[in-house]
């Protein structure tokens, strides 16, 4: 529901002339904010995409083409049903499959919201443990508000301005190196 708002905050604090915004939407994502309606210029991929560039064998495959693209990842916001199937392993979809294939030399982030019970949830914890130790991705932790249930507590996303100031300091740290290599 805030990804117009996010990429619009990241274009006004990094530039467009130094960032690419591809969107990568679950069906359960688009079904909340209806991602394929709001009016954006970058590219909205969507699971039904996956295969439109694939018709035979050695022919582009769209998660890898994306995994091959991207030079960091950005999660948000994260339900826990799709953190388990990451943390599990399970490719089911396109965003998953992305994660699946990625690049574990390249940044993730990820932005977890769900209810506060869900947040509380022990499988919860395993699976953060997974996404964070094992495949060295970056937590961007949930705050408390009233959620989008009705309930308080904590499990929201962060904020954007939160979200925005971290991978506008990955960009810089990226365009260091970059530029420190040449």
């Amino acid at each position: 529901m805030k990804a117009p708002e996010l990429v619009n905050e990241l274009y006004e604090k990094i530039g467009k002339e130094r960032l690419t915004i591809k969107i990568v939407a679950t069906e359960n994502a688009e079904k909340l904010c209806r991602i394929q309606k709001l009016e954006f210029d970058e590219v909205v991929y969507e699971d039904r995409d996956e295969w439109s560039m694939w018709r035979e064998r050695g022919d582009s495959v769209l998660h890898i083409e994306l995994r091959k693209w991207a030079d960091s990842a950005l999660i948000a916001p994260l339900d826990a049903n799709t953190m388990a199937k990451i943390a599990n392993g399970i490719c089911d979809n396109l965003v998953t499959s992305v994660i699946r294939a990625w690049d574990f030399s390249k940044p993730c982030y990820f932005a977890p919201a769900m209810n506060t019970h869900m947040w509380e949830n022990p499988l919860t914890m395993q699976h953060r443990t997974v996404l964070k130790s094992q495949l060295k991705f970056k937590e961007i932790c949930p705050i408390q508000k009233e959620l989008i249930c009705g309930d308080s507590g904590v499990g929201a996303m962060a904020s954007v301005g939160t979200i925005v100031s971290l991978v506008a300091a990955l960009v810089r740290d990226q365009q260091a190196v970059r530029s420190s290599a040449h």
